[in-house]
């Protein structure tokens, strides 16, 4: 079978998986920031060509067209297209949803169907595995609830609009998303405490305090510019409090920032109950996690009583590369969906 390399293009970073014979044998997650400029996109290129060096074909899949960088949705995807075309020729297909695959030319006269519906290529990939699932991707910025019944995804929207009123879209992120888009208030040493409205700590700082953050999945940033320290982390959160570190033990940050986690994880939690409401027939399915939050994914999948595994558990992925696959499960994905494609 051919070697296909699968790209998903985000705003923030690029993730490649390299599939041969419909496995996953390489991923990787690279830092493309890409609403500083088209020139963070070319240096993920860079870092990508070593990797793609052997494909036969590249599979293509895009959130980054939301980027404030462009002007609008459709000038991001087109802008994508035309640079991620030039890049590997006639052999890169891109993901249109529903409709499968196209060339650029194509996919620039269906933006509405390539932009942001990388959702959909890991929900099919689901869907040929699985008979009833739920798809919890939670990953560095959003997270994704999607159905799955009778071997179909069946979300109820297509576009970001309609997805976040139903609950398929839930704008948090493992790392990225700031404490403040988290909750309002923490407890503290027996005390609840308004937190400040501002861009001082990221949920990377609360995971990292918690203890459940690898440093190889938080790629950006800090909110201050500093390091990624434990000791750093909780300056940053204590700030969040009108605090110094100083001011409580590690012990006491702890809690507060398991309280901030749960309050993100609550978010994630109504939109899966939400979906079970409207698809009774998910009781008898399983949920499967993806993105690098796929452990809190699984833990909402036991309290509401379903049955758990990862993606890339799913798809049998080797050892070596199960996490990471689990962890771009879009772009092992679309590269799985393209090798499978007649011809």
């Amino acid at each position: 079978m051919a070697i296909i390399a699968g790209l998903d293009v985000g705003g923030a970073h690029l993730k490649v998986a390299i599939v041969e014979d419909g496995r996953p044998v390489q991923v990787e997650q690279i830092l493309c920031p890409l609403w500083q400029g088209m020139d963070k996109l070319e240096a993920a290129l860079a870092a990508v060509r070593p990797m793609a060096t052997g494909a036969d074909m590249f599979a293509v899949t895009m959130t980054g067209e939301l980027s404030d960088l462009f002007e609008s949705r459709q000038a991001g995807v087109e802008a994508l297209a035309r640079r991620i075309g030039a890049e590997f020729g006639p052999n890169v297909r891109f993901w249109a949803g529903r409709r499968g695959f196209g060339d650029a030319a194509y996919t620039i006269r269906h933006h509405t169907d390539v932009g942001s519906t990388n959702f959909l290529a890991t929900a099919a990939v689901v869907a040929n595995r699985c008979r009833t699932a739920l798809l919890v991707d939670f990953g560095s910025t959003t997270a994704d609830v999607i159905p799955i019944v009778d071997r179909t995804p069946c979300p109820s929207g297509l576009n970001d609009a309609v997805r976040q009123t139903t609950g398929e879209l839930v704008y948090t992120g493992a790392t990225r998303t700031a404490v403040m888009g988290v909750t309002q208030r923490a407890p503290f040493k027996g005390t609840w405490v308004e937190l400040a409205r501002e861009y001082l700590a990221t949920m990377a700082d609360v995971r990292r305090i918690l203890g459940q953050l690898d440093d190889g999945i938080d790629l950006h940033a800090t909110a201050d510019g500093r390091g990624k320290t434990l000791a750093e982390s909780v300056a940053r959160l204590a700030r969040m409090l009108g605090r110094e570190a100083a001011d409580g033990g590690l012990a006491d940050w702890q809690q507060t920032a398991r309280y901030i986690a749960e309050c993100q994880l609550r978010a994630i939690h109504d939109g899966v109950l939400l979906a079970l409401s409207r698809n009774p027939d998910l009781a008898d399915g399983k949920l499967v996690g993806a993105g690098i939050g796929a452990d809190v994914a699984l833990t909402i999948g036991e309290r509401v009583g379903l049955e758990t595994t990862t993606f890339g558990a799913l798809i049998g992925a080797p050892d070596a590369c199960r996490q990471s696959a689990t962890h771009s499960a879009p772009a092992v994905a679309v590269a799985m969906l393209l090798a499978e494609e007649p011809g």
